[in-house]
């Protein structure tokens, strides 16, 4: 058996093409094979060479192309083959993007991996939308909490969002009312802030606002669809974010 591949484990970031990390770009260009999810736009898979082999495990909610288990087998699989294999993710590897697991299958298999950094889901939804997740008059905490995970109601998330703070809550579209009704069973208010991100940093880029009592009734009302981020706090209610609706609007 030959020398092995590398394992690049490399952020796609939020969709814009322009948000890539050069590393990024240039792994994209020279890779043997990349195994890309569902929500890297086809213009930063358009940056492949003509011979690269793209392969799709895009994961929905309740529907996954690949079990996790089988994407780490095809990585190592292909690797040992002696490929470069690029495994590209929306956002970044490490946040919420599983790019842990695929690390530690391809240490115990002795494959060499790099971890190349992307311009996470919050950061980029966050900067299009002119809302600043910290801001030294509204916000000094940021917390990101996955929306879908299992126990749920059994979570303590008392002090993740309120006064000062700021909570990112990824994958939370399907069950924003368990999660608007267990913040304030957790003591937070019902007129809290809230923007609700849908395909953030993409030309369809939605901002949508409503108190925290009114966040069910807002995703129903817009029939929002992933990928969609939910801002909670001061901070999406402040001037600068109006003025920046403002001039979103006037631009369409």
């Amino acid at each position: 058996m030959g020398k092995p591949g590398t394992i690049y484990l490399v952020g796609a970031g939020p969709g814009d093409a322009d948000l890539l990390t050069l590393r990024a770009a240039r792994l994209i260009e020279t890779a043997d094979l990349i195994v890309h999810d569902g929500l890297v736009d086809a213009s930063i898979l358009a940056l492949a060479r003509p011979d690269a082999r793209l392969v799709s495990v895009a994961k929905r909610r309740a529907h996954h192309t690949l079990p996790q288990d089988d994407i780490n087998a095809l990585l190592v699989r292909e690797a040992r083959a002696g490929r470069d294999v690029v495994r590209l993710k929306g956002g970044d590897p490490f946040v919420f993007g599983r790019g842990g697991e695929e690390m530690e299958a391809a240490r115990a298999a002795g494959i060499p991996v790099a971890v190349v950094p992307g311009v996470s889901a919050a950061n980029g939804a966050a900067a299009a939308a002119g809302i600043a997740l910290t801001h030294r008059d509204a916000s000094s905490i940021v917390s990101f909490v996955a929306g879908q995970c299992k126990g749920l109601a059994e979570q303590d998330w008392a002090g993740l969002a309120g006064k000062g703070r700021t909570l990112v809550i990824y994958m939370g579209i399907k069950t924003a009312p368990q999660i608007a009704e267990k913040l304030m069973a957790d003591g937070l208010a019902p007129d809290m802030p809230v923007a609700v991100i849908e395909n953030g940093a993409r030309p369809d880029m939605r901002v949508l606002r409503a108190p925290l009592a009114g966040l069910p009734d807002l995703v129903e009302r817009e029939q929002v669809v992933s990928p969609a981020l939910i801002v909670i706090g001061e901070v999406t209610a402040r001037e600068d974010v109006a003025i920046c609706a403002l001039a979103e609007e006037a631009a369409r």
